[in-house]
C-alpha cells in the first residue's frame, strides 16, 4: 500500500507540474496576442512615437527661444529707430516735408 500511495502522489506532483508548464505557455501566448493586438491597434490610430514627439518638442523650444531673441531685436531696434528719428526731427523741424496734411484732401 505504501508503494501505491507514493505512486499516486508521484503522478499528482507530475499532473501539475505539467500543468503548470502549460499555464505558462498560455499566459505567453495571451502576453503575444495582446501585444501584437495592442500594437496594431496604436498603428491604426496612427499614434506618434515618443522620440517624434520629444523631437518636435525640441524644435518648438527652440523656435520659441529664438522667437523671443527675434522679438528683443526688433524692439531695440525700433527703439534706436525712434531715437533717431526723434533727433533728426527735431534738429531739421518743419523742412522735412512741410506741414502735414497740406494740399492732402483724401486724409490719408
Amino acid at each position: 500500500m505504501v508503494q501505491t500511495t507514493n505512486r499516486f502522489f508521484d503522478e499528482v506532483a507530475r499532473l501539475m507540474n505539467d500543468a503548470a508548464g502549460v499555464a505558462q505557455g498560455v499566459r505567453r501566448e495571451f502576453d503575444t496576442l495582446f501585444r501584437s493586438q495592442a500594437e496594431r491597434f496604436l498603428r491604426d490610430l496612427d499614434v506618434v512615437k515618443r522620440e517624434d514627439f520629444e523631437a518636435v518638442k525640441d524644435m518648438a523650444r527652440l523656435a520659441r527661444e529664438e522667437n523671443e531673441a527675434l522679438k528683443a531685436r526688433v524692439a531695440a531696434l525700433e527703439a534706436a529707430l525712434a531715437t533717431v528719428g526723434a533727433s533728426a526731427g527735431a534738429t531739421s523741424g518743419p523742412a522735412r516735408g512741410g506741414t502735414a496734411g497740406a494740399g492732402d484732401s483724401t486724409g490719408i
